[in-house]
């Protein structure tokens, strides 16, 4: 090799100096060590950052001083079988105190001579800004609807919070909550299954995100801010800032009614869902933001006890009626349990002959304190607190065993018939038909002696109801259409469902005597039903003449007061034979 001149030795002698220089001066750590951890150089910052983790003072070994901090060194570079190469980056410890800890980042190179060179760096701000966007992440997921992406319930309360704490309002600090539920959600969710129902939650989100845009609202433009959210299950809130009318307020909330109303088409299935919506206003409100959104949810179910697909402003009569409401629930409940309930029968009579052929099961509440309680005050609210379910399939099971036990007990004289009413929420239910066969098999009733009634509205508008009538009448019970001619039936379209009685509605009996309109409308009732093979009953009939007009028109069978009113068990039996001796005087 030749030598190198005064010059050129010098040169290099500079050169390393200004490495060296370099090298102790840098910011990070550096260490340069043998495979087996020695370390032959370290400059001082990484002196600096490894001091902490050897109290002792001693940095002779690498794989040593990280020992109880990164323990998998020595592993990593011994299964490393490359000459040269990235060994490990970004491998992360802590050093320092609880108090002011560092986080240290290690890089390890495996060079061609056998050595290692090891980078230190700080990242300890680093891992605190991560923390803190994570931590920031987490806290918007923490207020967002994972399904929807709206904002969630928490959102919600923390802005009325804010708004409520503006009191008095000026017009442009006023506001309004929108409390917005799916009318048939859990008859959605039954029939086209869960995933259908998140689809649709999504949907009726994208509505609401696409449509609440100031200028759009209201024509008078008042609106300066607009919040949607999700609160869980199908209840959603909208937030309206700036509102300055109650009548701003229902219209908007018409608006919003027509436009979740509209059809989804969600895979092959076009799916109808209405909504009633609660609305309340700034002035009324009361308590804090929770109490707002519960009064609020006190307008919506009064919109969807007045038949849904609506809107409702709040009242502080309502929140009275809702505590009855909820006293009543939690009665019923106990009332269930402990056995109040009980079933009484009206008699159904042929009146051809005057023979009884059939009766109708209907449910009484027997209250420990209130005696007994009618159906006006309870049937509404088991029908949407699901506790309808329950009850209705006791008055069936009631009914069928008392049918058998006059069979038994009358003979020939025991009615031929026995009538059960059917609910929304029994109607909906997939397992109805394999109920209804359950309580035939454990009483020995034969189905065709069962009657099944359900009422006008829900069969004309409901393809869920139709299949379930369907699927009755496979079994081979008759079914009846109740309250005819109050609901939205015409009489061309009974023939679209499996039906075999038509009970006209009480309303048109009423009126038999003194209206020869109502006499043709039941006259022509008949005629069509006659035409279609079906039967006829007149419900409510209270005068000897109403039952003659009925008779002149060739009614089939009447109900009501003018025969009997509604009887237990006990009574209806000796009403039974009471009517049966008197007959066979006559």
């Amino acid at each position: 090799m030749p030598e190198l001149s005064p010059e050129s030795s010098s040169e290099l002698s500079a050169e390393h100096d200004a490495l060296l220089q370099f090298l102790f001066q840098a910011p990070i750590g550096l260490v340069q060590s043998t495979l087996d951890g020695m370390i032959t150089m370290a400059n001082p910052m990484a002196a600096q950052l490894l001091m902490p983790l050897v109290p002792d003072g001693n940095l002779s070994n690498l794989f040593d001083v990280l020992q109880n901090v990164a323990p998998q060194l020595g592993s990593l570079v011994e299964a490393f079988e490359g000459a040269s190469g990235i060994v490990c980056d970004g491998l992360r410890f802590k050093v320092g105190t609880p108090k002011q800890p560092q986080t240290i980042s290690l890089r390890l190179i495996k060079l061609p001579d056998a050595s290692m060179m090891v980078s230190l760096s700080d990242v300890t701000v680093e891992v605190t800004y991560e923390a803190l966007q994570l931590a920031s992440q987490l806290r918007q997921a923490a207020r967002t609807d994972s399904l929807t992406a709206l904002p969630n319930r928490e959102v919600v309360l923390d802005r009325l919070t804010y708004l409520m704490g503006r009191i008095p309002h000026t017009d442009e600090s006023k506001f309004a909550v929108l409390f917005v539920n799916c009318d048939r959600f859990k008859g959605i969710n039954d029939t086209y299954g869960h995933a259908v129902g998140d689809d649709l939650l999504r949907l009726m989100a994208g509505r609401l995100n696409g449509t609440l845009r100031a200028q759009d609202v209201v024509d008078s433009g008042h609106i300066n801010s607009l919040t949607a959210a999700r609160l869980g299950g199908d209840e959603f809130v909208v937030l309206l800032e700036g509102i300055c009318s109650a009548e701003d307020a229902q219209s908007v909330g018409q608006r919003l009614v027509d436009l979740l109303g509209r059809p989804y088409f969600i895979g092959k299935h076009r799916v109808y869902a209405t909504i009633s919506m609660g609305i309340i206003l700034c002035s009324q409100a009361e308590g804090d933001a929770n109490e707002l959104l519960q009064n609020a949810s006190i307008a919506m179910h009064e919109a969807k006890r007045l038949g849904g697909g609506r809107s409702q402003i709040f009242e502080s009569e309502m929140k009275a009626r809702a505590a009855r409401r909820g006293s009543i629930e939690a009665e019923l409940r106990v009332a269930l349990s402990n056995n109040e309930l009980f079933v009484v029968y009206q008699p159904l009579v042929s009146l051809a002959d005057g023979r009884c052929v059939g009766a109708e099961a209907l449910v009484r509440w027997l209250h420990p304190e209130r005696g007994v309680v009618s159906p006006i005050e309870f049937i509404d609210i088991a029908e949407e607190t699901g506790l309808i379910n329950p009850l209705g399939e006791f008055v069936l099971n009631q009914a069928c065993q008392q049918f058998v036990t006059w069979q038994r007990t009358l003979a020939d004289n025991a009615p031929r018939k026995m009538s059960v009413n059917l609910s929304r929420a029994q109607l909906v239910a997939p397992d109805l038909a394999a109920r209804v066969q359950l309580a035939l098999s454990a009483s020995g009733m034969n189905a065709g002696q069962l009657q099944l009634e359900v009422t006008e509205s829900l069969a004309a508008q409901d393809g869920q109801v139709q299949l379930r009538l369907h699927e009755l009448k496979s079994l081979g019970l008759t079914l009846a259409l109740d309250d005819f001619g109050t609901g939205y039936s015409s009489l061309s379209s009974l023939q679209q469902l499996p039906l075999d009685v038509i009970k006209i509605d009480r309303s048109f009996v009423s009126q038999l005597e003194s209206s020869a309109h109502h006499k043709v409308l039941v006259e022509a009732t008949i005629l069509v039903a006659r035409s279609l093979g079906m039967s006829t009953v007149a419900e409510g009939i209270e005068t000897i003449g109403q039952a003659e007009v009925l008779t002149q028109v060739k009614c089939d069978i009447g109900q009501g007061y003018l025969y009997s009113k509604p009887l237990t068990a006990v009574d209806a039996t000796r009403w039974l034979e009471k009517h049966v001796a008197d007959r066979s005087v006559v």
